[in-house]
């Protein structure tokens, strides 16, 4: 007996040690795997065409928005991203060569955008290098032309600032075995072109499952490919043709309107995707814009199906409709239709629609500019509502909101409210505290 468990004891040691190597094995060829250009910037009058094809990927990559933080220089970094497993700082990508990327060589960078491994070993995936991996090599040349152009800022970013143990970059070499695949796009032969070229733009340079798709425990995607996915407060919505959740009820130029101004006959963007479009779909070219709408229109539709409505009766559902025709329209109209192109339509807007009510709270509590964008120069807003109503007096209107005019979804509690209240900084309600 007592040969037969030290045999055992020695077989599960010789597995550990043997994993163990593996996996430190893995960790030095992923942190030292080399990655010959295929390309190299051009030169002369060449060299400004492609500047200005890299200022254009870096638009659509949306680089600013990350690499720039509020009240900062462009692409100076300290932008603080709040994830999960604690805050991380976007680094400094300006030609500064102490605290930069200017002693970079293209292949370093093309480690750090298309492979993520950068200056400190790995990156973590909120650098969305599993969709820039996609770049062509030609899109990430002309980026690294562009990117040599960025004046230098001195700025040094203290990036990682997660505790103990998502501090340690190694483990990330495992991540990436899970959720990382390292792979130039490769277009469809059943697709159009124009429904290639959207593909590669939204899951590429683009980028959208970092946000319209949910994520599992270890941050890695989940399966339900851009059917929406909560974000720092927010729940960025489902982008498939789902008619009651997605985009289903919206046409091809709803979706490039969208994109082109935050604004559409629908809806007006908020929150982060808001700050998306004024810093890069607005940017877009209209074959661009057209290409995406056509791929999101291919997707199946996600089966989110609509529940029964709150009961019109219902007690939220009557206190709801008071506080709306109070505080709520003068501007989103009675019947929920609200005023094209400027005040989102209620009645059938899949956001309100939406199983997770967070960016629904998260508007009503704080308020939120509308965009500002060459297309949408006047910018409405919505008022923040966190000092002027109570807990209670949100959840019944939200509630009324989400099951009227034909919309369907699960009422929203004063807990709910609370919650959000609190986790998004919100004001306290100048009623005093609710009993």
């Amino acid at each position: 007996m007592a040969k037969t468990v030290k045999r055992v004891a020695l077989a599960v040691g010789a597995v550990v040690v043997a994993g163990a190597l593996g996996y430190g094995a893995l960790v030095e060829y992923g942190l030292h795997k080399s990655y010959p250009q295929s390309m190299q910037p051009e030169s002369g009058s060449a060299l400004q065409a492609q500047i200005k094809r890299g200022e254009y990927v870096a638009r659509l990559s949306d680089c600013t928005a990350c690499h720039t933080k509020e009240g900062g220089q462009p692409f100076a970094g300290g932008y603080q991203l709040n994830t999960p497993f604690g805050a991380i700082l976007s680094s400094n990508i300006t030609s500064d060569k102490e605290t930069g990327i200017g002693g970079w060589t293209q292949e370093q960078f093309d480690r750090a955008v298309r492979h993520g491994v950068g200056s400190h070993g790995y990156l973590y995936a909120a650098m969305p290098y599993n969709a820039y991996a996609k770049l062509t090599d030609q899109d990430l040349t002309d980026l690294w032309a562009y990117i040599r152009t960025i004046p230098a800022v001195n700025n040094k970013v203290v990036e990682n600032q997660l505790p103990f143990p998502f501090n340690q970059r190694w483990t990330l070499a495992g991540w990436n075995l899970l959720f990382f695949h390292d792979q130039v796009f490769q277009p469809s032969a059943q697709h159009s072109a124009e429904i290639n070229r959207g593909a590669y733009l939204v899951d590429g340079p683009g980028h959208c499952a970092s946000c319209h798709t949910a994520k599992n425990l270890l941050g890695g995607d989940s399966a339900a490919y851009l059917q929406g996915g909560a974000l720092q407060g927010w729940y960025a919505p489902d982008l498939t043709p789902n008619p009651h959740s997605g985009l289903g009820n919206w046409n091809k130029e709803d979706i490039v309107s969208y994109l082109r101004s935050g604004t559409n006959r629908e809806t007006a963007s908020s929150g982060p995707m808001t700050e998306a479009i004024e810093n890069s779909t607005q940017y877009m070219n209209d074959a661009d814009l057209h290409a995406i709408a056509s791929y999101l229109q291919s997707l199946p539709a996600s089966d989110s199906h609509k529940p029964a409505p709150v009961a019109s009766s219902a007690t939220a559902m009557l206190t709801g409709k008071k506080v709306f025709e109070s505080q709520c329209g003068a501007c989103h109209v009675s019947d929920g239709s609200g005023i094209r192109q400027m005040i989102p339509r209620l009645a059938g807007n899949a956001q309100v629609n939406s199983a997770d009510p967070s960016s629904l709270l998260n508007v009503v509590l704080n308020g939120s500019q509308g965009p500002f964008t060459h297309a949408n120069p006047t910018a409405a807003g919505m008022p923040a509502f966190d000092w002027k109503l109570s807990d209670s007096n949100i959840a019944d209107v939200m509630t009324y909101i989400r099951n009227s005019w034909g919309n369907a979804a699960s009422p929203v509690s004063a807990d709910d409210v609370s919650k959000a209240r609190a986790s998004s900084g919100a004001k306290p309600w100048l009623g005093g505290a609710e009993k």
